[in-house]
């Protein structure tokens, strides 16, 4: 007889003070919206914020809008099941490609005036390619936007205990009142709120649990005394994280899998994140703002990885789990669950806010992506071109509430995943890694046709969505993560190969149409920003800041190698 399992309270013990805090943090949010919607005059300040925002503003908003469900749920989730190797993720899986944006893509992207990712390939394409990518970023915008609108009702089901049915439409319903009143503008004042709101909830939580623990050296005694021991205080080979034996293949996985195309892939090529830089007010600072956002980026791991180790062996729940034990938690849980065990209230009011925080900031993220994406290059360059500005602005509002509605739709999808993480990087594998196959190709080789663009792309995604049902059924027998990382490797060379081959049967467009589109045809002038004025001083340098921020990466790699 299989035995009746206790059912976990996974309610946070919130009072008065903490919910008035949560209740100011919505007021305030809503009022950055309702005052936002006040520079709103046309559709590029709705969607694109006029091009006007200061690099260190643009540069928080970057990294805030990355600090979603895949940053607090799914990270903390992988630290607490895999340990320290979950450092990849951001030290080869992020800051390489953060500094490559800023140093040798943001000239070109921003450079060619182009308002959203499709559109630049409709520049270096055709309009095919626009629009076979303006619908595959469509659909996993409100697919990765439905993960954050899930957590986001797990934070409202924790606190007030309201079923998810429930809590994940009246999540919507805040992220859809701010972002439909005051567009990118409100969504990225409010996500460089988001950023300290953040930090207050992760930074105590960490220091409260190694408190408990008995700092670092009781957290490694304990970790390596249990299920995975000491392999899961190292970052090499990430045998745990893998899944892969054999150390030198586990390598080979996490440098080229996920260190190269879904690193690149998404950072890149993610118009989640390059809105954020195209709304910048200069050429300077639209490539300061990935490497200025790199910089918390790359520390960040010392407050969400640890506090996942931590809930790994402090969380009764979660220790059974990670021993095989019967339980009715996931690892998905691990943050609530460690909130719950050692923060205090009022500080408890603090970290909820800051998980309302990070939510809202990924969904608004991909929905303020979305409207811009579908406004410009489906309804205005394909379905309803030649119209008044005013139209355009009020389809990219309606969007923004179709988007919404459709997020929670999503959300549902997203709550059948174990761990989040495998999920989204899923996702990443199917919609990141072909676009930037057909993307790095297309900016350093000339000869690439418009239509091998378009069926490259589409090749690529069929690769990794065939890998993830091989990785699915066991034909493949690897972690779900390690078969993302396959199956972004497989897109990525199915994505060259075929596009390849397409351009060679094809003629390609003339050189004087792909300048400042294509790296051997545009000079190194145009590809130069100013130093003057607002752009001026040596701490402005881009190559400087992209520097620092790997050599601080090298070093946190040789501490926790």
């Amino acid at each position: 007889m299989t035995p009746v399992l206790a059912q976990t309270d996974l309610r946070l013990d919130a009072d008065v003070i903490d919910n008035v805090l949560v209740g100011f943090y919505y007021v305030l949010v809503l009022g950055i919206g309702y005052l936002a919607r006040k520079s709103i005059s046309s559709s590029l300040d709705f969607l694109l914020s006029g091009r006007s925002m200061p690099a260190w503003i643009t540069g928080l908003a970057f990294i805030s809008a990355n600090l979603g469900a895949l940053e607090l749920i799914g990270m903390v989730a992988n630290g607490a099941q895999f340990g320290i190797p979950t450092v990849h993720y951001y030290w080869i899986g992020a800051i390489p490609a953060m500094v490559f944006l800023g140093l040798v893509m943001m000239p070109f992207y921003y450079g060619s005036k182009a308002r959203s990712v499709p559109e630049f390939l409709y520049k270096r394409f055709n309009r095919t390619t626009q629009r076979v990518q303006g619908v595959i970023f469509a659909v996993a915008s409100v697919l990765i936007a439905g993960v954050n609108l899930f957590s986001l009702g797990l934070v409202l089901e924790a606190l007030l205990g309201w079923p998810l049915e429930v809590a994940i439409p009246i999540a919507a319903a805040v992220v859809l009142a701010y972002t439909t009143l005051g567009g990118l503008s409100a969504a990225i004042y409010n996500e460089v709120l988001q950023f300290f709101v953040i930090l207050a909830l992760l930074i105590p939580l960490t220091v409260a649990g190694l408190n408990r623990i008995g700092g670092w050296d009781g957290l490694k005694e304990k970790v390596s005394g249990g299920p995975g021991g000491a392999e899961q205080l190292s970052s090499w080979p990430g045998t745990t994280l893998t899944e892969i034996q054999n150390p030198v293949l586990s390598v080979i996985g996490i440098v080229f899998g996920l260190g190269f195309v879904l690193s690149f892939g998404y950072w890149t090529t993610n118009f989640a994140e390059v809105q954020r830089a195209l709304s910048a007010k200069s050429m300077s600072a639209a490539r300061r703002t990935p490497l200025i956002g790199a910089f918390p980026k790359v520390l960040i791991p010392l407050v969400v990885v640890i506090p996942g180790i931590i809930a790994a062996v402090l969380v009764p729940q979660l220790s059974a789990l990670k021993a095989g034990e019967a339980t009715d938690v996931t690892y998905n849980n691990a943050l609530s669950l460690l909130m719950k065990e050692v923060l205090p209230n009022g500080v408890l009011g603090v970290a909820i806010a800051g998980l309302l925080a990070a939510f809202m900031a990924g969904m608004a993220a991909n929905i303020s992506s979305l409207n811009t994406v579908f406004t410009y290059d489906l309804w205005q360059d394909w379905i309803r071109p030649g119209r008044e500005d005013r139209y355009y602005l009020n389809v990219g509002r309606w969007v923004t509430v179709i988007g919404c509605v459709l997020a929670i739709g999503t959300a549902f999808i997203a709550a059948g995943s174990q761990n989040l993480m495998d999920y989204i990087q899923a996702l990443f594998s199917f919609f990141n890694a072909p676009l930037f196959a057909i993307f790095i190709l297309g900016l350093f080789w000339k000869r690439m046709t418009g239509t091998a663009a378009w069926i490259g792309l589409l090749s690529g995604t069929t690769a990794a969505v065939t890998v993830d049902v091989l990785v699915r059924t066991d034909v493949l027998n690897v972690s779900n993560q390690a078969g993302s990382f396959i199956g972004a490797s497989v897109a990525f060379v199915a994505g060259v190969g075929v596009a390849a081959a397409v351009s060679l049967a094809g003629r390609p467009k003339p050189d004087a149409e792909l300048t400042g589109l294509v790296w051997s045809l545009t000079p190194k002038g145009d590809r130069a920003h100013s130093t003057t004025g607002d752009d001026a001083g040596w701490y402005r340098s881009p190559a400087l800041l992209g520097g620092a921020v790997l050599a601080l990466s090298a070093i946190l790699y040789v501490i926790f190698g």
